[in-house]
This record gives C-alpha cells, sequence and structure tokens, in this order.
C-alpha cells in the first residue's frame, strides 16, 4: 500500500507554513494541540457543509501523517527503523474518533538500541493527544506474529510507511507474503480465505446473522464496514492486488458490483463519520437516540406518514442487504477460484435450464434467464424442491441480477409466472430460504412491487424488533417450524391446528400480506387486506379463499388484542368474538398467523402466560361455534361448565 497522496491544504484544514513558524516559537506541545483541533474543527464543518467523506477520511489521513512527521523528526533515527500506518490509518480511513495504529519497524531485532527514543516519542504523542494504539516490531517479530494469528497477518498487508526507510516495509511484506510463508503452509491464499471467513462468521454470529438488528453496528454487523474490508483482504491475498478496483472482470469483480460496493461503502462512511462526531466518541452502534440525530443531521424530514428517522433507517437497511448481497456473491466466486479443482464433480440435469454441481444449482449458460424469464422464478422453486441444493453458484447468482429488470408488468401478468410463484409457496423445503433469497437477490420486491416499498422498512420503537420484510418473512418461517416436533413441544395447540389446515399456504400469503399496508398512512390492515385480495384474484384463486386470505389479513390483530385487553371469561366477550369469526376455518387460521407473528414480533413477547390466553380463547371460540352463534351460552352456564371441567380433571 503506497502513501496517502491527498493534501490536506486543499481542504484548508492545516497550514503547514504558519505551523513550521509557530514551532520556531516554542511552547511544542501547545502548538500541535492547536494544530490537532483546528483541523478537526474545520474536518467537522466540511462534513456538515456535505464535503464526500471520502475525501475528508483522506485528508484526515494525510494531516496525521504530516503531524508524525514532524513529531518524529525531533528525535534521532538511523536507516534501520520506519514508522508505519497500520489498520484503519493505513488504509487512509481515519474517522473523526478512530484510534491511530502504529507500528514501529526494526530492520534487525536490535530494537533495544531504539528504546529510549521509542518511549520519548510515544509520550509526545499522548501530550499531543493523540488517540495511538502501537506495537514495535522487528522483521522477524512480524513474521512469527503474522505465522500466528490471521489478523496480524491481516494488518501487516495494510501497512503504509510514514517515515524512514520504505525498504523495511517492503522486505518486511515480502517474508510475509503467502509465497514466502507457503512453505509452512501458513496463510497462503486458501488458508487465508477459510480464517477469514471463519472470522466474519463468528462476528455475524455475534450480531444474531442479520443485517436487521434494532441498533445496528455498522462496522462489525453483517452488512457493514467491515464485511466489505473482508473481501478486500481475501481479494488481495488471493491474486495479490492492492485494490479491488484492479480485479475488474468478469472472473471476480464487475464494474458494476464494484460501483455499488463503492457506493455502499460511501454511504456506511458518512454513517459512521456522523456517528463519531454525534457520540463524541468511537461509537460504531447505531443507538435509537443517534439514528434520530443522524437522520435530522442528514436532512430525512417526518411526512405524515413516516418519519424521518424511519425513512433514514430504511435507506440504511437497504443498503445493508445490498452490501451482504454482494460480499457473499463475491466470497463463493473467490472461494470457486481458490477451490475449483478440488471441488469439480459430476453435473445433475434438473432440466433443460439448470443442473446442479457439487450441491449447488446453476444455469446451463449465460443466457437461460434472457432466453426465458420465468426461470428467475424456477430457480427458486427448484432449490425448494430439491433438500440437496444448498445454494445458487455466485455466476448464476450474478446473471440474476443483470436480469432481474426483465420482471416487469408483463412478467407479473404472465399465467405460468404466476403459477410459479404459487408452485413455491407449496414447495416443502426451504421455502422461507427461498423468499429470503428472493428478497436479497430483488426478485420478490421486483414481482411484488408492494412488498419491495417495505423492505427495511423499520417502526422506530424498541417493541417491532424487525423491519417489516424481514418480520414478515420470519413470520411464514415461525409458520413452517410449527410442522417441526420440537415446536409442536413448544406451541402444542397452534401446531396441531397447523398441520390440520387444508391449504398452508393461504396461511402463508395472509403472512405475507398482514404488514404491507404499514408506511403508507391509514388502517394498514385494511389497506394489506386489499392488497392480499388483489394478489389472489390475480393468481387465480377461488372467491373463497380469496375472502379468507383478505378476512386474515384485516383481522391479523384481532386473537391478539381479545386474548389480551378482553375478559375472555365472560361468555359475552366469547359471543362476540366467534360472531366476527364466524366458522371453524377462520378461527384456525387466525390462531396459526397470530401466534407465528407475535413470535415474530418479538420472540421474548411469547409467554405461557399469553399461551394460556390463546389456547383459552380459541378453546372457548370453538365450543361456541360448535353450539352454534345463535345459542350463547349464559354466564350461569359457562360457571357451571367450567366447574364440571375441573371437577373432571381432578378425578
Amino acid at each position: 500500500m503506497g502513501k496517502m497522496t491527498t493534501d490536506p491544504t486543499k481542504f484548508y484544514i492545516f497550514d503547514e507554513q504558519k505551523f513550521v513558524k509557530e514551532l520556531s516559537r516554542g511552547n511544542t506541545i501547545q502548538v500541535y494541540k492547536n494544530a490537532i483541533q483546528k483541523a478537526e474543527f474545520s474536518l467537522e464543518e466540511k462534513f456538515k457543509n456535505e464535503e464526500k467523506t471520502a475525501d475528508l477520511l483522506k485528508a484526515k489521513t494525510s494531516f496525521i501523517d504530516i503531524i508524525l512527521k514532524y513529531a518524529w523528526g525531533q528525535f534521532e533515527w538511523d536507516k534501520k527503523i520506519s514508522l508505519l500506518a497500520v489498520g484503519g490509518y493505513g488504509r487512509g480511513e481515519l474517522h473523526p474518533h478512530s484510534d491511530i495504529d502504529l507500528m514501529i519497524l526494526v530492520s534487525s531485532n536490535k530494537i533495544n538500541l531504539y528504546q529510549k527514543n521509542i518511549e520519548a516519542f510515544l509520550a509526545f504523542l499522548w501530550d499531543i493527544q493523540l488517540k495511538i494504539g502501537h506495537s514495535v516490531r522487528s522483521i522477524s517479530d512480524c513474521v512469527s506474529a503474522a505465522k500466528r494469528d490471521v489478523t496480524i497477518a491481516t494488518n501487516i498487508m495494510e501497512t503504509r510507511t510514514i517515515c524512514g526507510e520504505d525498504a523495511i516495509r517492503n522486505n518486511m511484506l515480502k517474508k510475509t507474503s503467502p509465497d514466502r510463508i507457503w512453505p509452512l503452509k501458513l496463510w497462503p491464499s486458501n488458508e487465508f480465505f477459510k480464517a477469514k471467513l471463519l472470522e466474519q462468521t463468528n462476528r455475524h454470529a455475534k450480531h444474531g446473522n442479520t443485517e436487521y438488528n434494532l441498533e445496528p453496528n455498522v462496522k462489525e454487523a453483517p452488512g457493514g464496514l467491515r464485511d466489505i474490508q473482508t473481501i478486500n483482504w481475501v481479494a488481495k491475498r488471493h491474486f495479490g492486488a492492492n485494490s479491488l478496483e484492479e480485479l475488474i472482470n468478469d472472473d471476480f469483480i464487475t464494474p458494476e458490483e464494484y460501483l455499488q460496493l463503492k457506493k455502499n461503502q460511501d454511504f456506511l462512511w458518512r454513517v459512521r463519520y456522523a456517528l463519531h462526531l454525534i457520540a463524541g466518541r468511537p461509537e460504531e452502534r447505531l443507538l435509537f437516540d443517534h439514528q434520530r440525530k443522524i437522520a435530522k443531521l442528514f436532512g430525512y424530514k417526518d411526512s405524515e406518514k413516516r418519519m424521518g428517522v424511519e425513512q433514514f433507517m430504511q435507506d440504511y437497511y437497504q443498503v445493508v442487504l445490498s452490501v451482504r448481497e454482494l460480499t457473499d456473491t463475491l466470497l463463493q466466486c473467490l472461494s470457486e477460484l481458490i477451490f475449483q479443482n478440488k471441488k469439480s464433480g459430476e453435473k445433475i440435469k434438473l432440466n433443460q435450464r439448470f443442473v446442479v454441481n457439487n450441491g449447488y444449482i446453476e444455469t446451463t449458460d449465460y443466457h437461460v434467464f434472457d432466453k426465458d424469464p420465468s426461470a428467475l422464478l424456477e430457480i427458486f422453486c427448484l432449490t425448494a424442491e430439491n433438500n440437496k441444493i444448498v445454494g445458487i453458484r455466485a455466476t448464476t447468482i450474478r446473471q440474476i441480477r443483470r436480469y432481474r429488470k426483465l420482471i416487469d408488468e408483463s412478467f407479473r401478468s404472465s399465467p405460468d409466472n404466476k403459477l410459479l410463484f404459487l408452485r413455491l409457496l407449496r414447495s416443502p423445503y426451504n421455502m422461507t430460504t427461498q423468499l429470503q433469497r428472493m428478497t436479497r437477490y430483488g426478485i420478490l420486491g421486483r414481482y411484488l412491487p408492494e412488498f419491495g416499498a417495505i423492505i427495511g422498512q423499520t417502526q422506530h420503537d424498541l417493541f417491532h424488533q424487525y423491519p417489516v420484510d424481514a418480520h414478515t418473512l420470519q413470520l411464514i418461517k415461525n409458520m413452517r417450524n410449527f410442522d417441526k416436533p420440537e415446536e409442536a413441544h413448544r406451541y402444542p395447540t397452534t401446531a396441531y391446528v397447523y398441520k390440520n389446515l387444508p391449504k398452508p399456504e393461504l396461511a402463508f400469503i395472509a403472512g405475507l400480506y398482514h404488514d404491507i399496508g404499514k408506511g403508507r398512512g391509514g388502517d394498514h390492515s385494511v389497506l394489506g387486506a386489499v392488497d392480499a385480495a388483489e394478489f389472489c384474484v390475480r393468481h387465480y384463486m377461488s372467491k373463497t379463499e380469496s375472502e379468507l386470505v383478505a378476512w386474515l389479513v384485516e383481522n391479523h390483530l384481532l386473537m391478539s388484542s381479545t386474548s389480551q385487553r378482553s375478559d375472555i371469561s365472560d361468555p359475552d366477550v366469547i359471543h362476540k368474538f366467534a360472531k366476527i369469526i364466524g366458522s371453524q376455518i377462520k378461527l384456525d387460521y387466525l390462531l396459526v398467523l397470530t401466534v407465528a407473528d407475535i413470535i415474530a414480533t418479538n420472540p421474548d413477547l411469547w409467554n405461557n402466560w399469553k399461551a394460556s390466553l390463546m389456547r383459552q380463547l380459541y378453546n372457548e371460540t370453538k365450543k361456541a361455534l360448535n353450539r352454534g352463534l345463535e345459542n350463547p351460552e349464559s354466564r350461569e352456564q359457562w360457571v357451571k361448565n367450567t366447574k364440571d371441567e375441573a371437577i373432571k380433571n381432578i378425578n
């Protein structure tokens, strides 16, 4: 990695001539402090005036370079020692409160010769209030540390010489390169890739493996800046390149992917920059209070339908979704490049358009989607119908992204495509996984534009744990899970009812549309019911089925609110509720939808008390329906029946 070239004076944050003149007058520490404070203030003002964040990061990095050169120059050094930038500072990505990570590198093992000056130099940096992290190493130390720790090996890749001979750093890089370490089988491309992928897997797990946390970590969470850095690291290690831009070709990253990744990175940089300024420290979490302040800083305005902070967070979630989609594709692509010789196997032909190769479905040629756009839905049906398919080949994902623009009104009107979508909803394996993939790859939001409008849409409260689209897909997944033995144990009544639903896909459609009206103003249940009815008619469903789905969407909050806000021991309440329900089939579907919705809203909301209320309301309503709505149970009869049941249970 070369030296930074951005001149901070171009941004009017530092007058080097004035700085040197003031140093000559004495009071050195205060002169440095004043220069640093003035530069930080100037950078903050320029950020608020919407200067490009990337330019500000480079400007601060270049400014710190100059400060360190003058500080380093106060001490006597020979040509066997250098000062290097490491980490984010090495990459030229210094945010307002980022640590300034340094490595003092000595070509020989005689570090003790420089100990006094090193201690004085570091003490001076602390005196001028630079927040530094540092290490002091010889080249042999670097080699040993790189062998032990992939994180150190990664940091070494991103070093940059600030002061001293660059030849020392170059020598270190040669001795820690994959070729040099390869005889010991430490961190060649394949081992480095595995280690960084494990790092990412563990990091994602700490954040719930979701981009959709209420207060996401901009740096570490899935879809965050660290994912972009991971792609850079593994690609550089494999190809020996200095940047992703050098790798723009059809074999690894396309021009469109590079530009999209850069655009996403710029957005996340801007958010992180603002977060540091607002928090006054190196905060990486978008806490609720910070979300509101950043939305205001970025100019998001409240409207009649949605708060400005909700609009900002929807933009944020859509960006991290895009990062996750791109980085997952690039990681898979690189994995195929690195391990392709070890994983070649027989291809299983599914039809004229698709084959399965080592568990991954792929197209038979590059123009499958162009020639037959319906294949954009078919691929997900096939994957959901074959539990031996573990994923979609990276090259095929790229084709999906390229041709998803073909999903237009004509595509949506096609009878074949409508039947394919219903076929997916009836699929036996991992159906919700396919819906999630379709969302990530931009298919579901195009096929159902009303669903596309809620992707990343939030409600700014601690009650709703996920954005609307993630909540919706989790709800459908919860329904599917009722068929599993472990879930049947946790939700016995609901699981039994679910297994006996005549057409579970009707519940899935109701789940898909139950919150789709949010963010438009008005009653989202009523708006969603209209959309659900239109979907059913459009997909050739019967009048009875259409009316049931629309009714479920419009009344999806009824059972929950009745069980928790009404006295369900009152026969009049049960009778009134039963009259609204009207039939056993509606009651069964509504129970399944309600329980799945509560769990999807926030798993912690479900407890034994709520389970008992839901079970009681369901059972009492079932009795009322069996008895007939024209034969309501009196309070006296209800009390007698309750006593009789209690005595029966005791005996």
